[in-house]
Formats: structure tokens, C-alpha cells, sequence
């Protein structure tokens, strides 16, 4: 049996709710300011930009061994397997140039 997408009287106050409220209106004032030693331990979420330019999301089609072997290897050297084919990229252009 198939969940319902309707929502129940509960999920719609909440997307009600949630609609309300806007951005200007939220009042952050009681929250407290965070100190030098939280701030020198936060680190960023996501992926680093590496070099001085952030790197490009691309879609790209490999053959189900290729991405296999990728994978693979990536694992080995304790890489995402997107690294390895930037690093693998990377090395080929320099050869070339």
C-alpha cells in the first residue's frame, strides 16, 4: 500500500507555519555570541574549494567498469573516486602541455 502524499491536520499547521514565518521576522537576539576558541575549532561544511578557483559539478557517463575500477582505487589510496579522476585528469594535462 502506497503512503497517502495528502498531509495530516498536524503536517498542514506545521507548513502553515512554517509559510509564516519570514527571515526579518525571526528575533536571534537571545542567542549568545560565540566565542574566539568555538570559532577557531568550527570548521566549513561541504566540499573545499581547492586551488584559487572552486571546482565545476559536472555530469559525466563512464563505462559501469571504468567507474568500477575508479571506485576501487580511489578506496585504495583513501581518495573519493572524484578526486582521483581530477587528480588523474590533472597529471594527463600537465604531460601534455
Amino acid at each position: 500500500m502506497k503512503p497517502s502524499r495528502e498531509l495530516s491536520a498536524r503536517g498542514r499547521r506545521v507548513a502553515r507555519r512554517r509559510k509564516s514565518i519570514r527571515r526579518g521576522r525571526i528575533d536571534f537576539s537571545d542567542i549568545p555570541e560565540l566565542s574566539e576558541r568555538q570559532l577557531s575549532v568550527m570548521r566549513r561544511v561541504g566540499r573545499p574549494s581547492l586551488g584559487d578557483r572552486p571546482r565545476k559539478l559536472i555530469a559525466l557517463r563512464l563505462d559501469p567498469k571504468v567507474l568500477e575500477w575508479l571506485k576501487e582505487t580511489a578506496a585504495k589510496r583513501h581518495l573519493q573516486y572524484q578526486s582521483l579522476i581530477n587528480n588523474i585528469l590533472a597529471k594527463e594535462m600537465k604531460n601534455v602541455s
